[in-house]
């Protein structure tokens, strides 16, 4: 009785040193990728403006190069107003992003990466657009 109970006991411990590996490597988890996670990896927060960001806000509108949705590219204004979030990345300087809607926020949020390239292209283009208006004044002065 006494081996019997023994031999359950180390059939159940070697089972389970088996079980348990297998069972994370499947998932794909590994202990050392939760320490390769940085701050930057992190997905992006949109937060609604408040007054307290008023100021900041006044600026990033004035910079903001798009008279369009960033997802959907309709007129900024054409569905009533236009809601303007923050998008937060931790470590990552803050960001105005403007919809024509309020569900355009959620298409955002699924896969930002593409419409932040389209927003920081939109912002290159202004600001060469900046430049060469510049570089054509200076012979008039």
């Amino acid at each position: 009785m006494k081996n019997r109970s023994l031999l359950c006991s180390l059939l159940f411990v070697a089972g389970t040193l088996l079980v348990v590996p297998m069972g994370l490597a499947a998932d794909g988890h590994k202990p050392a990728d939760t320490a390769k996670v940085t701050p930057a990896d992190k997905p992006g927060k949109l937060i609604p403006l408040s007054e307290k960001d008023a100021e900041w806000a006044t600026a990033a509108r004035k910079a903001y190069p798009l008279k369009t949705c960033l997802t959907s590219d309709e007129a900024l204004g054409s569905m009533g107003d236009s809601p303007e979030y923050i998008y937060r990345v931790e470590g990552k300087p803050d960001q105005l992003v403007v919809f024509c809607c309020d569900g355009c926020n959620e298409d955002f949020l699924k896969d930002p990466a593409p419409y932040l390239a389209k927003l920081d292209a939109a912002k290159d283009a202004k600001a060469k657009a900046g430049a060469k208006k510049e570089d054509a004044h200076k012979g008039h002065h």
